[in-house]
């Protein structure tokens, strides 16, 4: 299992490519979608800070398996998390 620095760096890492990717949208399309992308970022935003205070708020268990479970549900809500916003401006870059 990997440390809690390291997941948290990976909560950082995969938000900032995310916020990076709807930055670089702004910049390239129509700057009438731009409302709709300062709301992508937004919801990354959000759901980095709740997983970082999940993973902060982690109370220390013996039980490894528990742990393993926990942190594991976490990475699960990064990722299905941050591809579902990706898929939001798939959808608007596609327009």
């Amino acid at each position: 299992m990997s440390s809690i620095r390291n997941l948290k760096k990976e909560v950082g890492d995969i938000t900032y490519e995310v916020v990076s990717d709807c930055f670089t949208f702004m910049l390239v399309k129509d700057k009438k979608d731009i409302e709709k992308v300062q709301g992508y970022i937004a919801e990354a935003i959000d759901l980095r800070n709740d997983l970082i205070h999940r993973i902060n708020g982690f109370a220390k268990e013996k039980d490894i398996e528990k742990r393993k479970k926990y942190f594991s549900k976490i990475k699960e809500d990064l990722y299905s998390g941050m591809d579902k916003t990706l898929e939001k401006l798939s959808k608007l870059s596609k327009k």
